[in-house]
């Protein structure tokens, strides 16, 4: 059974940080740093104390924030990647990653309501942007993660993509690419775990934001229940602040709930 973590929304006088738990120096990193909920946690990772906050994405952003450091990167080519890691090399250590890219709609592809919308390309698009490219992220980044003290690196998952948790069917792509993105955290976590003891290999559930991936889906849905991207970068980064190696290579919601994979 997934372990349930206690959280604390607000940072004690102490320490104004909500990553208080991840030691200083350090840098951190936001891949899909121009998307809704991305742009959100690299605005407030730059008040977190970090060296240098890598907001990476593959449409260009200008920011002026102090501290964030703007990178290109494609998801779907792995040379980027790479070469993105390779400059994430050298600097204060790399103790926070966050993949906070997807796709569930865009004008070319919808969700699929039935069987008979499947289509090859679209899925294989879902399966490059929703746990390919995440995955290859850790590949060439997890090794930069250090070897000793608390790292995290964390992927924006779906409750959708919770087999167990499916009732409803459908957007068979999206559901199919998020539960292929858990397994690849599950089995991250495995082999992390025996090099980097203290590393925190995780998946989170946003809920619903207000961003264009959800636009289309929010009807019906209580206004109280869809967060600004603000407030989930808020919870998203409390959850983790709150969570040990112990809970590495499980599954959470913003609020800290475990999910099923």
């Amino acid at each position: 059974m997934p372990q349930e973590p206690e959280i604390a929304m607000s940072p004690g006088a102490s320490n104004p940080w909500i990553l208080s738990s991840l030691e200083r120096p350090a840098r951190a990193v936001v891949v899909g740093a121009s998307g809704g909920i991305g742009s959100a946690v690299t605005d407030l990772l730059a008040s977190e104390g970090f060296d240098t906050v890598h907001a990476l994405s593959r449409s260009e952003v200008s920011r002026s924030l102090a501290g964030v450091q703007e990178g290109r990167i494609d998801i779907e080519r792995e040379a980027t990647i790479a070469a993105a890691a390779e400059q994430l090399a050298d600097g204060a250590p790399l103790r926070f990653i966050l993949v906070a890219t997807g796709l569930l709609h865009d004008t070319a592809l919808q969700p699929e309501k039935t069987y008979r919308n499947l289509d090859p390309e679209h899925l294989l698009r879902s399966f490059r942007i929703n746990a390919i490219g995440p995955a290859l992220v850790g590949k060439h980044m997890l090794p930069l993660v250090p070897k000793t003290g608390k790292s995290v690196f964390a992927v924006l998952s779906a409750r959708v993509g919770s087999i167990e948790d499916n009732r409803l069917g459908g957007w068979y792509g999206y559901r199919a690419s998020k539960a292929a993105l858990n397994q690849f955290v599950r089995t991250f976590a495995i082999e992390l775990g025996r090099q980097r003891p203290e590393a925190l290999c995780i998946a989170l559930h946003p809920g619903t934001v207000d961003t264009a991936l959800s636009h289309p889906f929010q009807a019906g849905i209580d206004a109280d229940k869809v967060f600004s991207p603000e407030s989930s970068a808020q919870r998203l980064l409390a959850v983790t602040n709150s969570l040990t190696a112990a809970h590495s290579g499980q599954f959470f919601a913003w609020d800290g709930q475990p999910l099923r994979f």
